[in-house]
């Protein structure tokens, strides 16, 4: 059969995927930092050139305006075999990745990936790969990018109708993507299913199906005092000290029951159904030996009265803040009270919440509460829906039958309390339904110094993906 070639092709060059990965790990694609645009470019020609290789035409189309450019998007495309009558496949992901910082945590450099041997404190076995976007989202990628060039080198071509969108701008918001699909909805709207990974599994060797991603709504907040730092000694107790002033108003923002007090944020939020919820609850996380491997405690398990920890995760908006400044911050001391004090404050949202409506009324929230003296400086960073796809879907039995003939077991059907915004984006835009099939584990370091991918998933990543070309190739017998 076409497919076993195809995977036996991938099990005898194992080495040279791995190799082809760590180049292109050794881009440093870090699309929010200026000073990276031309790696960033060079990791998007990267993934273009491996298209090409499969067989498929490719470029690199720009985004973003003149006066302020983005980064590209890589675009390919093959037209399928002739008279092909199964689904027109759209595959999502991004090459960009996260900033580095904290720099002095990495135990490697983290754009020289190394190959090492699973620690005894994270239950792997095997080796992984430890480099910045190990895990997020090249390595994933990858395991797409190799499956279509072995069906290229084993078959001559590949068997099934396929367009790729991967993007280089996903770890900043895909801030220029909203205006990509506006321009090509046409294009996209031939699609009939994307696929996507960019999210984990449960268990180690057992493939899950993300059914279920959050939105996101991602301000800055920034409380504006005096025109000036000024004289503790002098001025305390005399005027707002914004600082002070900022962390009373946003202390407000969950009651003692941990539920956020904005008016109106609850209103649209759709809930689980008892049946997902009672299903949830026979899948294998254990929630306090998630917390031990992030160096926390069983007391550590809080949120949202009523609700688990996984229901929280995947089926609850939450209010963040993400980080805090304001004042004298360098070392040693300096009495001052700050002229301002700001703070980045995000919203995940699930599905039927708005993020407009959300950065609406945490506006009319924060005006309610502007200290005397002073005022709100605002801004929206990034914003996208939550997604859902349908488990009755023709695509996601699909994608199960995959697993199923990779590791002889049904796949977990799970949802991610993560933001893709191009699966809300394309939900809502487009009408398209999104199949997330990933193969992340919980203690990859997703976005932390020292991020992995672990070989194993490497390996049930290119095996899945291969099957699922098949199985979508299948369909249109």
């Amino acid at each position: 059969m076409a497919v076993e070639r195809a995977l036996e092709h991938l099990q005898k060059n194992e080495k040279a995927v791995i190799d082809r990965l760590i180049e292109w790990l050794r881009i440093p694609s870090i699309s929010t930092d200026p000073k990276h645009i031309p790696d960033v470019r060079r990791a998007g020609e990267w993934c273009a050139a491996r298209l090409r290789l499969a067989g498929l035409t490719a470029e690199l189309r720009e985004t973003g305006t003149k006066e302020k450019p983005g980064h590209p998007v890589v675009w390919a495309h093959h037209p399928g075999p002739a008279n092909y009558k199964g689904p027109h496949v759209l595959f999502y992901g991004h090459y960009d990745v996260q900033p580095v910082d904290p720099i002095e945590l990495w135990e490697s450099p983290p754009f020289e990936p190394v190959i090492q041997p699973a620690k005894g404190d994270s239950g792997g076995v095997g080796e992984r790969i430890v480099a910045r976007g190990a895990v997020d989202d090249k390595g994933q990628v990858i395991t797409f990018l190799e499956s279509l060039i072995a069906w290229k080198e084993t078959t001559g071509s590949i068997p099934i109708k396929l367009s790729v969108l991967i993007e280089g701008e996903e770890e900043m918001g895909s801030k220029n993507l909203y205006a990509y699909v506006d321009q090509h909805a046409e294009e996209l709207k031939k699609s009939d299913v994307c696929v996507i990974s960019d999210t984990g599994m449960l268990q180690r060797n057992h493939p899950a199906i993300t059914y279920g991603v959050r939105g996101l709504c991602y301000t800055e907040v920034i409380l504006q005092g005096p025109d000036q730092d000024l004289h503790s000694g002098l001025w305390g107790g005399r005027c707002p000290n914004p600082a002070n002033e900022l962390t009373k108003v946003l202390a407000q923002l969950w009651d003692s029951n941990r539920h956020v007090t904005i008016p109106g944020f609850y209103d649209k939020a759709l809930e689980p159904t008892p049946a997902e919820r009672e299903a949830w609850r026979k899948l294998p996380f254990d929630a306090n030996a998630a917390l031990k491997k992030i160096g926390l405690g069983p007391e550590a398990n809080i949120g949202e009265a009523g609700w688990t920890a996984t229901e929280r995760e995947w089926a609850r908006p939450t209010a963040e803040i993400n980080g805090i400044w304001g004042g004298y911050m360098g070392p040693g001391s300096k009495t001052v009270i700050p002229s301002f004090a700001g703070a980045k404050v995000s919203f995940r949202l699930v599905a039927n919440q708005d993020p407009k409506d959300i950065e609406r009324l945490f506006k009319q929230w924060l005006d309610a509460r502007t200290p005397p003296g002073c005022r709100w400086d605002f801004r929206t960073f990034s914003s996208g829906f939550a997604g859902n796809v349908s488990i009755d879907s023709p695509y996601l039995a699909a994608a199960t039958r995959a697993c199923e003939k990779v590791t002889g077991s049904k796949p977990d059907l799970i949802k991610s309390g993560g933001s893709i915004p191009v699966v809300g984006m394309l939900k809502n835009k487009l009408g398209l339904d999104t199949l997330l099939v990933g193969f992340g584990l919980d203690d990859d370091r997703i976005h932390s110094p020292n991020e992995k991918f672990e070989l194993s998933c490497l390996r049930l990543g290119l095996r899945t993906h291969t099957r699922l070309i098949d199985e979508f190739a299948r369909m249109s017998k």
